[in-house]
């Protein structure tokens, strides 16, 4: 679809491009990837903005919140005088000032279930980057549906959680799997308070999971289960399988 890259897009994107797991071929990859990030705070934020500056070519926004000053501590793509603002609207207008060679998409109501797999459908690949259980299940019984690989990352106190569920791959567990037997009643970041730097160092991860599914390089995070103490300074990582029961994605689905 896109063949080439202009002068200008060799050189904002220069510094990718000299990697050799990415090179050309790599960027011209991202240029015609879409990629649907779910939810516009503390993580949406940093992985927003790392997917525009990389160049992926189309991003879909999807948020029905507004800015509000107690976010600012970690959402870090909203300003002050973007209080009161709609999050998709800030988002827009600070990745269209960033990076105006993309497309962008917006999504500015909560998504049900059928605009839920009509968004999911559009894309290449999900980052669930929202704050419920109950979103995060719709998203990836979504992505179970459509085939499409999901980012998922979470933060909340000074713990981080981050995995990617990739339902192409037959091995792949999703987050049914793991968490289907979660707490519908967990702790929101507004109850229990999350440390900014927390939410961005799991955002930005998830950024990197994405540009590495798009672009073709490395080892996603897929099977294991990617645990953060940011208390301690330390990362664990954990197995993770597919359930063969699981009620998303068992069944004889692969």
């Amino acid at each position: 679809m896109h063949e080439h890259l202009s002068d200008e897009e060799l050189l904002r994107y220069s510094r990718q491009i000299l990697l050799p797991q990415v090179d050309i071929a790599g960027q011209l990859r991202l240029k015609g990837s879409r990629a649907l990030i779910v939810g516009l705070g503390g993580l949406g934020s940093p992985v927003a903005l790392y997917l525009a500056a990389a160049g992926v070519g189309e991003l879909h926004l999807a948020d029905f919140d507004t800015v509000e000053l107690s976010n600012l501590q970690r959402q870090i793509a909203h300003d002050t005088p973007g209080i009161g603002q709609s999050k998709v609207d800030s988002m827009l207008a600070r990745l269209a000032a960033l990076n105006p060679t993309i497309a962008l998409r917006a999504h500015r109501q909560a998504l049900d279930a059928g605009s839920l797999a009509a968004a999911v459908a559009a894309v290449d690949l999900v980052l669930d980057c929202s704050d419920n259980f109950a979103t995060r299940e719709a998203v990836n019984a979504a992505c179970v549906a459509a085939g499409r690989p999901l980012v998922s990352g979470a933060a909340i106190r000074l713990e981080g959680q981050l995995s990617v569920f990739d339902p192409r791959r037959a091995d792949s567990p999703c987050y049914h799997c793991l968490y289907g037997h979660g707490s519908e009643a967990e702790l929101s970041c507004s109850e229990a308070g999350v440390a900014g730097p927390l939410v961005g160092l799991v955002g930005s991860l998830q950024a990197l999971e994405a540009l590495k599914l798009l672009a073709g390089f490395g080892e996603p995070l897929v099977g294991r289960l990617l645990l953060i103490d940011a208390l301690g300074s330390r990362f664990r990582e954990l197995r993770v399988r597919r359930d063969p029961g699981c009620a998303v994605c068992g069944g004889g689905h692969a």
